[in-house]
């Protein structure tokens, strides 16, 4: 009787179909002509776990933090009304919530340099007693803030009414003398008051009845503050690359190009130095560390990316200093591929877990590469972002474009990876077996004004039947739609919602996000 739908459950499913995305929302667009500001650039983007929050920062040091709206106005959480089958059209939806001034331009006299107050990186920590904690850092120092609403306290039972009332604090200072001529406390006459020009302050014929002192009240309106709890500075003598919350919810770590350190959330004078790959003579330095990141689950293991194109993977339980790595991922280089550029971009860029765990996503200069934890012969996917730019890898030198550190991100359920590029393009890719997703989309109202028409096709890799090579189509010297590029317009940092395929992902100074 049910073998029928045995034998359907038995098939296997193809892989999903390609998604449609669509604008959403945008905050800061520029207007035509309005010039940009260099501080209002965008320079880090993250969602929180529950996605109901965005952070940005930019490089004037400020951190602006946007919460969703779309589930407040039906009075649950979109995962409640989805157990209720309420019926949810929405997509999400932001709006600003506040800003502050996270860090301020510094100077090292010892080293007699600058530390510029950009924000690197920003991460979320766990929600206590409705308030919002997060990590920030600029190259140099890190700090913990808290954001929470607070009741407005206001004074009340003044005795004059306080429309009328002057701002050099004459009000407090009045006295209730019943005297032909009151006088203030300080034992000034009030006559100069009822004198002065332009004062409305005026005492009454015979003084106040009675004196009442002004009384502070907690009224029913809040305002969002920002506090900075706790400030992790002097431990890093490099620029801070990274920060990366433990999934204990006590620690954290941030790298440098030689130097990654342990910290606990409550010690802020303290941390302990866990990877090394200073060599005695600098001479002899052949790799920096580009990117680190904790396990999303387990908290004794890491992951840390290198200049080489390597990304190795740390056990804590191992040893105090973690020298020596559980495994190395890194792809061998094709024989006679070898180039100038060649060591330049496989520096990777940035790496993220998937949210089980199992796969790590790599971005390197040219490509995305998707990484079994369990699999340390070779990347299980590899996705072509920009092959048309590899005729002009010399201009992108010239101009230091080559440099550029792109930023990468999984969807939540890790069936899709996503990445910027030049021209404010990023590309969505399907990493689900059998899949051929690969869309160009550009960050702006139509995203997919630019959209390949020829639908991508992967390519077998020679050295195994599993991995995959998924290119976009291609022609040198333009992008993936025959327009020319622009390296001056990129689009580095892009942050994938946790839970919905929502998208968002900075140009310049504006924030751009798409649904799907």
């Amino acid at each position: 009787m049910n073998g029928g739908d045995e034998v359907a459950a038995a098939t296997p499913a193809g892989p999903p179909p390609a998604l449609e995305w669509k604008f959403s929302q945008v905050f800061g667009e520029r207007t035509a002509g309005e010039e940009l500001q260099e501080v209002d650039i965008i320079s880090a983007i993250e969602f929180d776990k529950t996605g109901d929050h965005l952070a940005t920062g930019d490089r004037g040091g400020r951190v602006v933090l946007f919460e969703r709206t779309d589930t407040k106005d039906h009075g649950g959480s979109r995962r409640d009304l989805e157990r209720m089958d309420y019926p949810i059209t929405r997509h999400p939806e932001f709006r600003y919530k506040t800003e502050f001034q996270s860090h301020e331009p510094e100077f090292d006299y010892l080293k007699s340099l600058e530390i510029e107050e950009k924000i690197n990186k920003i991460r979320w920590c766990q929600t206590a007693n409705g308030a919002l904690f997060l990590l920030s850092t600029n190259d140099k120092t890190i700090k913990f803030w808290k954001v929470q609403e607070k009741k407005v306290k206001k004074i009340s039972e003044m005795n004059v009414d306080p429309s009328k009332a002057v701002g050099n604090g004459s009000v407090a200072s009045s006295s209730n003398s019943s005297a032909p001529k009151p006088y203030l406390a300080n034992g000034g006459c009030t006559d100069r008051l009822h004198n002065s020009p332009g004062n409305d302050f005026s005492i009454p014929a015979g003084g106040f009845p009675s004196l009442r002192l002004p009384v502070v009240v907690t009224s029913a309106e809040t305002s969002l503050v920002a506090r900075c709890r706790r400030v992790y500075a002097h431990a890093h003598d490099y620029h801070i690359n990274s920060i990366s919350n433990n999934s204990d919810g006590e620690t954290f770590i941030s790298a440098d190009d030689l130097r990654i350190n342990l910290w606990n959330l409550e010690i802020s004078n303290q941390s302990f130095n866990i990877v090394d790959v200073k060599p005695g003579n600098m001479e002899d330095l052949t790799e920096v560390i580009t990117s680190a990141e904790f396990h999303p689950n387990q908290c004794n293991m890491l992951a840390y990316s290198s200049s080489k194109g390597s990304i190795r993977l740390i056990d804590l339980r191992q040893s105090a200093l973690c020298d020596s790595h559980a495994k190395l991922f890194e792809e061998q280089e094709a024989p006679g591929s070898r180039s100038f550029f060649t060591e330049i971009i496989a520096s990777i860029s940035d790496i993220k877990f998937a949210k089980d765990g199992r796969y790590l996503l790599s971005r390197d200069y040219m490509t995305l590469k998707l990484w079994d934890i369990n699999m340390d012969s070779g990347p299980v996917s590899t996705f072509q972002v920009h092959e048309y730019l590899r005729p002009k890898l010399c201009d992108l030198y010239e101009n230091d474009s080559i440099f550029d550190k792109f930023e990468c991100c999984l969807s939540g359920d890790g069936s899709r990876v996503a990445t910027g590029s030049y021209s404010n393009l990023f590309r969505v890719f399907g990493c689900s077996p059998g899949s051929t997703e690969a869309t160009t989309l550009e960050a702006s109202k139509n995203p997919m004004r630019r959209q390949v028409q020829t639908p991508s096709r992967p390519s077998r890799s020679l050295t195994t039947l599993t991995r995959v090579v998924r290119r976009g189509a291609e022609s040198p010297g333009v992008d993936a739609n025959g327009n020319s590029f622009d390296s001056a317009t990129k689009l580095l940092h892009l942050a994938w919602h946790p839970t919905e395929n929502s998208i968002a992902c900075a140009a310049a100074n504006s924030l751009y996000m798409y649904y799907a």
